[in-house]
Parts: structure tokens; C-alpha cells; sequence
């Protein structure tokens, strides 16, 4: 199931009655294809951030960050479509099942009682009580 987020949502998002509809359907896109690079299939929750993003790409498309009256001053420093730190962060919650913590077994399945494959030397010249066999369980 793909994500729909339309050209009229976001008009409803930014408060306008018209958009400029070619240049917000980019935005859109834009910004659904950023979110899919951290998570996909976007879920139907992550529809608020793709549309906080392109709403920051149709209405400020030159990242322009403040501006200052007297010796015109402008800063530039995000341009276009862009995340921030929390909206990653909460598109990656988005695309976990559960916890974030996992364990694998190492232990092979034919391991059983008398495994002899973590203790044996491997060579005649390995002295059985040194590390890392500190001695032979399974043997006599």
C-alpha cells in the first residue's frame, strides 16, 4: 500500500486556497521520496511529516533561514526538501516492528550434550588446559 498524500492536502496544510499545482505535486514527491529512504513502505502515520517537508520546500524554496533589513543580510543554509533530526528519528520508530534490540544464537543446531567442537585443540601441540579450552568436559 503506498502512501497518498494529495496537492490538496497540502494546500490544506499551509492555509491557501490555490497552489501552484506542477510545483507542489514535485514537493510532494520530493519530499515522499526522502521519507521512503529511511523507511519503505512509508506508513499511513508518516503523512504528517511528508507533508511538514514539502511544505517547507513550496514555501521557502531557498532555505532561507533569516533575513536582516539594514545591509541586506540573508542565510541559506537548507534549500529545497529536507528532514529534520526529529522527523528522521520518528520516520525510523515508523519502520521498527518491535524493540530495537536483538539477539543471535551462535550455537550451531547440532550442537547437543557431548559437543566436542568448542573444546578440542586443534592441533597435538595445543596443550588441552590452555586457553581457550581450559580442559576437556566431554572427555574421560
Amino acid at each position: 500500500m503506498t502512501l497518498s498524500v494529495t496537492v490538496e492536502d497540502l494546500s490544506t496544510f499551509l492555509g491557501q486556497d490555490s497552489l501552484d499545482v506542477v510545483r507542489a505535486d514535485q514537493m510532494l514527491g520530493l519530499a515522499q521520496d526522502l521519507c521512503e529512504s529511511i523507511v519503505s513502505p512509508l506508513p499511513d502515520a508518516a503523512a504528517g511529516i511528508v507533508l511538514s517537508a514539502a511544505a517547507r520546500g513550496y514555501s521557502n524554496p531557498q532555505g532561507v533561514s533569516s533575513e536582516t533589513a539594514g545591509p541586506y543580510m540573508v542565510a541559506r543554509p537548507w534549500a529545497g526538501v529536507y528532514l529534520t533530526k526529529s522527523e528522521r528519528s520518528a520516520l525510523r520508530r515508523m519502520g521498527t516492528t518491535g524493540g530495537g534490540a536483538f539477539s543471535i544464537n551462535p550455537t550451531p543446531t547440532t550442537a547437543g550434550p557431548n559437543n566436542q567442537w568448542a573444546q578440542n585443540p586443534l592441533s597435538p601441540a595445543d596443550v588441552w588446559n590452555s586457553p581457550p579450552y581450559y580442559g576437556d568436559w566431554d572427555q574421560p
